[in-house]
Order: structure tokens, then C-alpha cells, then sequence
């Protein structure tokens, strides 16, 4: 090990001085283009970066720490990898386990829950198996979170061969199945291949069994999660992960396994399952939060029913309950699907009435609606235009995907090459080609 830090301080010493000599003007001059100095400086940039979903910038952040001669403590790699677990970046993530181990310092337990989880948000359930085992060669005993994390990464590639071993391995530890896992089992069925017909009734069963679910063991990286603004959905990457925050009656934590089920009925199209969930939930005593009213909205209109699906939203508008943003855009984007004719109006129309309550889109709901909108392969285009509007007003740059595919449906059309419109799309595509690279970002 002293060995490999000894290589790793020459080969950084001679990067740094080819750094310095970068920003050779003057002191004075270097001053003013350094953004960082010191390890806390650079800890809040990485910190303000993940905040701001600016995940590729952290290899770069990084990169500049090495040129500063500034090395990095375990706090900073713990808060460089969960960047890279909010944005699923596994290259990035793994590069950053093995810087941390050139300078000596081994991976603790919730280091590696958050590579774990990092590899169930890219469903690669082979690199997840591969880290429990290097947690074993270095002696890091796996907590409750580590099997739940485990369970729902082999969950998101749909390896049930896998999850129920991991199961078995958490019954024979003494671990109680929480309503993580049964989350994860229902993940597991849905994202299944092939989908079979027994798909639906699986995903209600364990709906059924998890109602007497149990606490797994409190695991000790709890605290530090929380410190770092993580929750436990977003860790196990349940779909409620992003909403976790949002007040209003918008989530019932308590519905966690309904919110999953709810989910992979809408993912399934499967009407008569999530109606046969509904049923349940009544029977319950429970009512639907926003977050389940959004996944029936999802069902219906990705089944082709636009007719129930506005109906939803229409019932919950009437039920006196808040307004939430999150219910237009689940109408106007399962509105568009097949593009049709009356689904684009009411799409267009959705967003109109949203518009004039004074919601704004945020940057992932324009990039998802200009992306589901710029399909439309007949009609005028107005609903990709109007949800371009939207996103220019506000100042957002869309994702390099959307502006492509807008781009590209503008290009289909018998629009004059001097349109103000094809004209500032156009740069905008290119810009962020530009921007992006040969490999479209650094994955």
C-alpha cells in the first residue's frame, strides 16, 4: 500500500506542476480562477454540485483538488460518491472506490451501501454482488441496509434468482423482511423478462404478505444518511425517491409497498391490478395519496383510457385537496402517449390550465415532456413548441436528448431555415453536442 501512495504522490506532484505552470501568470491572477483552496472549499463545491444535479462535474472538481496538491480525507470521498449515486454514475463512482484506496483508505459499511445502490440505479446487479464480496475480502461486516440495498439492485434488473437468495441469506442472519424488501420482491416481478402472466397476482400477494412486515436492524450509517440528505427510498431506489420531500399529504411513507405496486401496475399497464389495488387499499381504511393518484393517472393513460385517466385527475381537482404540479404533468405527458390527436390537445390544454394557476415546470418535468411531446410525427407541433416556450421562459437548457429529438421534429416539418424557432434550437443542439463531446458525457 505504501508502495502504491508513494507512485500515486510522484504521479500527482508532476500533474500538479504541469497544473501550475497552466496558471502561470501570477499568483494574483491564479487567485482569481481558483474556486477552491482547501479541502472544506472544495467540499462545499462538491456538495453545491450534487445539489444542483451537476454530477458530471465532480471528476473535474476532483481532478483540479489533485492540481492543488489538496488531499482528499474519507469525508470528501464519501460525499464524492454519493454525487455520483444521485447521478448514476457508475464509472465515476467506482474510480472514486479506487482513488480512495491508493491513498490508503478502506471503504466502510456505508460507502459501500451507496456503491451498491449506485449499481441498482444502473441495473447492474453483477457489479452489486461483486462489491458484497470485496466487503467480505476486506472484512466489512454488511448491515441490514447492505442485504436491502443488494435486494433492490438485483431487483432493478429484474434478477429474482438472485433476490430471493438474498433473502434467504437475511432470514438465516436473523433479519426480518421490512417493506423495503417487499418492495423490492415487487420490483423484481415487474422488471422481470418476460413478463409472465402471473406477473399482476405475484405483485398483489406480496402486497398482501408485507402487511405484517418487520423493523430489519437499525443500521449505524442511519445517522450519517440523514446527514447527508439521504433517504432510505432513495438509497434502496425506491420510485418515490425523488418526491420524498414534497409536504401536502403528497406521500404516505406508511403506503411504501402500495407506492411500489401502484408503480409497477402503471410500468405494466395492467388496469384490472391496480383497480384490484385499489380495492385493497380501501379495504384498508386507507385513501390514495397524490403519488398512488399520480401511478392510476399513469395507468389508465398508458393503457390508451385518457377518458379515466382525466377523469382522476378531474376527481382529485374537485376533492378540494391541494393543487400539486406533479398531477398536470402526468396528464399532459400520458396524454401524449400514441400521440393522437385528442390526446396532443388535452395535453396542450393541461398545461395551459397549469400554466395559468401559476405551476411552472422544473427541469426534469420540461426535459420529459419535450421529449414525450417531440414524438408527434403529424399535426402543427404545437404542444413540443409550447413546452419549449415553457422551458425558455424560465431560462432551462434542456437535456441533450430532448433538444435532439425537438430538433430533429422540427427538421421533419416544411419550416424556412431563417424561423427565429429552428434557428435558436439549432444552436442549442449544437452547443450542447459541443459541450457533451464525441461520447455524449463521461458515464
Amino acid at each position: 500500500m505504501k508502495l502504491l501512495q508513494a507512485i500515486s504522490g510522484h504521479r500527482r506532484s508532476l500533474v500538479r506542476a504541469i497544473g501550475r505552470r497552466y496558471f502561470a501568470a501570477s499568483t494574483e491572477e491564479y487567485a482569481k480562477r481558483n474556486y477552491a483552496n482547501n479541502e472544506s472549499e472544495y467540499n462545499t463545491v462538491i456538495a453545491s454540485l450534487t445539489s444542483k444535479r451537476r454530477h458530471y462535474l465532480l471528476r473535474d472538481v476532483y481532478d483540479d483538488m489533485m492540481l492543488d496538491g489538496v488531499k482528499p480525507e474519507r469525508d470528501t470521498f464519501h460525499s464524492l460518491i454519493v454525487g455520483t449515486m444521485k447521478g448514476a454514475r457508475l464509472q465515476d463512482a467506482f474510480f472514486f472506490r479506487d482513488e480512495m484506496k491508493v491513498m490508503g483508505l478502506v471503504p466502510d459499511v456505508a460507502l459501500y451501501n451507496f456503491l451498491i445502490s449506485t449499481c441498482g440505479k444502473c441495473k447492474n446487479s453483477q457489479q452489486a454482488i461483486r462489491i458484497l464480496e470485496e466487503m467480505k475480502r476486506y472484512e466489512v461486516k454488511p448491515t441490514g441496509q447492505t442485504y436491502i440495498c443488494l435486494l433492490n439492485a438485483c431487483a432493478a434488473a429484474g434478477r429474482i434468482d438472485r433476490v430471493y437468495a438474498i433473502v434467504r441469506d437475511m432470514t438465516a442472519a436473523g433479519l426480518g423482511l421490512n417493506k423495503f424488501c417487499y418492495a423490492g420482491l415487487i420490483a423484481a416481478h415487474k422488471n422481470k423478462t418476460p413478463i409472465t402472466d402471473d406477473t399482476a397476482s405475484k405483485i398483489i400477494e406480496l402486497v398482501e404478505q408485507s402487511k405484517g412486515w418487520s423493523s430489519v436492524e437499525a443500521s449505524r450509517d442511519n445517522a450519517e444518511n440523514v446527514m447527508m440528505g439521504i433517504s432510505e427510498e432513495e438509497l434502496y431506489n425506491i420510485p418515490t425517491a425523488e418526491y420524498i420531500h414534497r409536504r401536502g399529504g403528497f406521500l404516505l411513507r406508511q403506503l411504501t409497498v402500495f407506492h411500489v405496486a401502484f408503480h409497477a401496475c402503471a410500468d405494466l399497464r395492467n388496469v384490472e391490478a391496480m383497480e384490484t389495488l385499489l380495492e385493497m387499499l380501501s379495504k384498508d381504511g386507507k385513501t390514495p395519496d397524490v403519488f398512488i393518484v399520480m401511478q392510476i393517472m399513469r395507468c389508465y393513460l398508458h393503457s390508451g383510457d385518457i377518458d379515466h385517466g382525466q377523469k382522476t385527475f378531474e376527481d382529485y381537482m374537485n376533492s378540494g385537496k391541494p393543487a400539486m404540479v406533479e398531477l398536470y404533468v402526468t396528464l399532459a405527458e400520458g396524454a401524449t402517449v400514441g400521440h393522437t390527436p385528442k390526446g396532443m390537445q388535452l395535453a396542450l390544454e393541461t398545461l395551459e390550465k397549469m400554466t395559468a394557476k401559476g405551476f411552472f415546470l422544473s427541469a426534469k418535468m420540461g426535459n420529459d415532456l419535450l421529449l414525450a411531446a417531440s414524438g408527434e410525427k403529424t399535426g402543427g407541433y404545437t404542444m413540443a413548441n409550447y413546452v419549449w416556450d415553457l422551458m425558455q421562459s424560465r431560462k432551462i437548457i434542456p437535456s441533450y436528448p430532448a433538444v435532439e429529438a425537438y430538433y430533429h421534429g422540427l427538421k421533419e416539418r416544411d419550416i424556412p431555415k431563417d424561423d427565429q424557432r429552428l434557428i435558436l434550437v439549432s444552436r442549442t443542439y449544437d452547443d450542447l453536442r459541443l459541450r457533451m463531446g464525441p461520447g455524449l458525457g463521461r458515464s
